[in-house]
């Protein structure tokens, strides 16, 4: 067996290709560096289709790449093979040779065939593009709702629970606030009596004498009405609290009514009344409001009080964290320097009408502005400055959705850094009866979401 291979590939009785060429070196030459490129080519080919496919295992039939490296491998050898046999009549070897290279591509060629309709049938550039479109537009979406899916669940009973709230609280201090007008008209009537008393019996008893004394009565007669009118005083206040948490939340309207925005503006302001108060780092935030004359505006009360919730938390925020309005620590240098800079902390408020059908409604602080970057992202959702797990992000984007979506307004930022920061939400006082038919989703506010400074 191994005699007749060796006698098969026996190269005796054949001369070596050279002597077809007659030997003459610049023919040599050209057959030689020729079969040398192509080959050095051939073999590099099947290598760059191997680190292809191994990077790309994605790609759907990748096995007729291998197919294809090892038909071009074998033509490469078969090149090499032919500078061989220039010298060495090898020829039954390099016949061999080929008929593997023929073996192997007459496979690949008919492999190659049924994969053609398969590779046809592959989405060409175009249509990729679209369907990426197509996917980013869907992302979007699904980014949009799950902005709204966060909010709902996170805040999805903070109006019901407000407007519990409310009420509970309501009713016992009703019943307190009634009683004090009689408490007080009772009380007046026994300080009348004792009056009458003193003034019918001028000289007590020694017993009573030590009693009155003891009791400092004229203390009492003087303070008791005073008592009463600062009870009074605060359940007024406490009243005043109840309504503007039912006035803010309005659970109970899920479709446009006409609303008094200013109404919706002092209930925020009055919630966020605490945060404004002065502080031992800084004086207090100072509230300036210059209404206009503007009519009863069609909106979803609720989700609007919501905005200025937003809108305003972020404007505190901004003036809490500013450092030109910090105090100093010794009370003498820092009653100097305010004395000095009058610069306090600022919301200024502002209502007018604008081009016959809108409302115009701008809130603006003193605070350290942004930078023209930090601008352009305000509204993008999850966007925010604060540390991790001081803020969502969430609460302009929202805020933006319920003004553009739900309304049809408008709100833009205008800030510039060291001076302050100005939101202005528009809104159209009639909305259209496309607009108007939309029934209310629910959309809930998260307060200091963002750090304007």
């Amino acid at each position: 067996m191994v005699e007749s291979l060796r006698s098969f590939l026996d190269p005796y009785g054949f001369i070596p290709h050279g002597h077809c060429y007659l030997w003459k070196p610049e023919l040599v030459w050209l057959h030689l560096v020729s079969d040398g490129a192509i080959a050095l080519a051939y073999f590099s080919i099947p290598l760059t289709l191997l680190y292809f496919i191994s990077r790309r295992k994605d790609i759907p039939f990748n096995w007729i790449f291998c197919m294809f490296g090892a038909f071009i491998l074998a033509c490469g050898t078969g090149h090499l093979m032919d500078i061989w046999t220039l010298w060495h009549p090898n020829y039954w070897t390099a016949g061999l040779i080929k008929a593997c290279t023929a073996v192997i591509s007459v496979i690949t060629a008919m492999e190659l065939i049924p994969l053609v309709p398969q590779a046809l049938a592959l989405p060409k550039p175009a249509e990729l593009e679209a369907a990426n479109r197509e996917l980013e537009a869907a992302m979007r979406q699904l980014q949009q709702t799950q902005i709204q899916l966060i909010q709902t669940e996170k805040m999805s009973g903070l109006g019901q629970l407000v407007a519990s709230i409310a009420h509970e609280i309501n009713n016992p201090i009703n019943f307190i606030h009634g009683n004090l007008t009689h408490t007080k008209e009772y009380t007046q009537d026994l300080l009348k009596l004792l009056q009458l008393y003193q003034q019918s019996y001028p000289h007590p008893t020694p017993a009573i004498q030590a009693e009155i004394a003891a009791r400092d009565l004229d203390f009492l007669k003087e303070d008791l009405p005073k008592m009463l009118a600062s009870m009074r005083i605060g359940t007024e206040r406490i009243r005043q609290l109840v309504s503007s948490l039912r006035n803010f939340s309005r659970v109970d309207e899920a479709e446009k009514k006409p609303v008094n925005i200013h109404e919706g503006i002092d209930s925020t302001l009055l919630i966020l009344h605490n945060r404004l108060k002065p502080r031992l780092d800084r004086s207090g935030i100072q509230v300036e409001k210059t209404y206009g004359q503007i009519p009863l505006v069609e909106c979803f009360a609720g989700q609007l009080n919501q905005v200025f919730m937003n809108v305003l938390s972020n404007a505190i925020d901004a003036l809490e964290l500013s450092p030109k309005f910090a105090l100093a620590s010794d009370a003498k240098t820092s009653s100097l320097n305010l004395a000095q800079t009058q610069n306090f902390p600022s919301i200024r408020i502002q209502t007018e009408v604008v081009e016959q059908n809108w409302v115009l409604i701008q809130i603006s602080d003193n605070g350290m502005g942004m930078t023209e970057q930090v601008r352009e992202s305000v509204f993008e959702p999850f966007f925010t400055t604060k540390p991790v797990g001081k803020g969502t992000g969430l609460g302009l984007s929202i805020s933006q959705q319920i003004v553009v979506k739900k309304h049809g307004g408008q709100i833009t930022c205008l800030s510039v850094l060291e001076e302050g920061t100005t939101f202005q939400i528009k809104i159209p006082i009639h909305q259209s009866e496309e607009i108007r038919t939309v029934k209310a989703k629910p959309v809930f506010h998260t307060s200091n979401q963002l750090n304007l400074t």
